[in-house]
């Protein structure tokens, strides 16, 4: 088969469609044939050479598919051959097949086609396990998403307004903001021109926001606690900001909050399969009905991944960044 590989790490140019040996799935696997894949953050970095793949995972970078079953590993139910699928992945999407643990698979939902649902996997086990299974987001509760028109972002906007909360983003242009508002976002923050601390503490009457998803890491740490409300809760997925930062525990003390900072690739494989059995159970109904819906910004040809890289270092894009076969 073919697939992206990386010889040396480096900017886009550094991935390179190759001929690789054939994916061969083993105990508890299943075999896709690969129609789509999405571009994540995670991808970037392991293109870079400062995120590698777990031990045991495939080495070609790629966090979630869509495509069809093509072989079934020993003590696998409840899949056949020709199955159409979505999955989470801990590699290996950048490629014509790929093995996934049974546990990851995802049926595409009713009323999406195979492609879009590339789209999916990554972003509603992250929101999921994030905002809901750990912050345990309430309705009537305030919300803040940074990156809003990410594809986290956009994800996170529909579930958190499924579930009856008020949701506040930042985004850096006027049209990105104005399409978070569209997907029902009651709270439009433009970073580069508003303090989103003040911006929530004027909504809020003060009172803070009581769930915060982070991209940013350490550059927004210590005001990402300024904003939470009492027995509010942080949740950090990323590090775009940095690494290292100050927090100030007397304010966290006072507010009686709590910061918490997760990633699914490295997480264990029956980890993974609970994620994605909860999206399965209380996402999949959401888009089915189409409540929720998967937002697709463009589609790239595989073998030109560079170019979706680019685009994702741009930050021009809104929603998903897709690379098709």
């Amino acid at each position: 088969m073919h697939a992206i590989t990386i010889p040396e790490a480096g900017g886009p140019e550094a991935l390179v469609w190759a001929e690789v040996p054939d994916p061969v799935p083993g105990e508890g696997e299943v075999l896709v044939d690969v129609v789509a894949s999405a571009v994540n953050r995670a991808d970037l970095l392991q293109r870079q050479g400062f995120y590698n793949p777990p031990p045991g995972s495939s080495p070609y970078p790629g966090l979630e598919c869509a495509g069809r079953v093509t072989d079934i590993g020993p003590g696998v139910s409840g899949w056949k051959i020709g199955d159409e699928v979505c999955a989470l992945l801990a590699g290996g999407g950048y490629a014509e097949q790929v093995v996934v643990p049974a546990g990851q698979l995802l049926p595409v939902p009713d009323g999406v086609d195979l492609v879009t649902a590339a789209a999916l996997p990554e972003v509603t086990s992250t929101v999921w396990s994030n905002v809901f299974m750990i912050a345990h987001l309430r309705p009537g509760e305030t919300f803040l998403v940074h990156g809003g028109s990410s594809g986290i972002g956009t994800m996170a906007i529909q579930l958190a307004k499924a579930v009856g909360a008020r949701v506040a983003v930042t985004a850096g242009t006027k049209e990105k903001l104005d399409f978070c508002g569209e997907l029902g976002a009651d709270i439009l923050i433009n970073y580069r021109e508003q303090d989103f601390v003040e911006e929530i503490k004027n909504a809020t009457d003060g009172a803070g926001a009581d769930v915060i998803l982070d991209n940013m890491g350490a550059k927004y740490l210590d005001r990402n606690v300024q904003t939470l409300a009492t027995n509010g809760r942080l949740a950090i997925i990323g590090m775009q900001g940095g690494v290292k930062g100050e927090l100030n525990i007397a304010t966290l003390l006072n507010k009686r909050a709590a910061v918490t900072a997760t990633s699914l690739r490295g997480r264990p494989a029956e980890e993974k399969a609970s994620i994605v059995a909860a999206v399965r159970e209380h996402v999949w109904p959401l888009i089915t009905t189409g409540h929720v819906r998967p937002i697709v910004d463009q589609t790239v040809p595989m073998s030109d991944a560079a170019t979706a890289h680019r685009v994702l270092e741009e930050s021009s894009h809104i929603g998903k960044v897709l690379l098709v076969r």
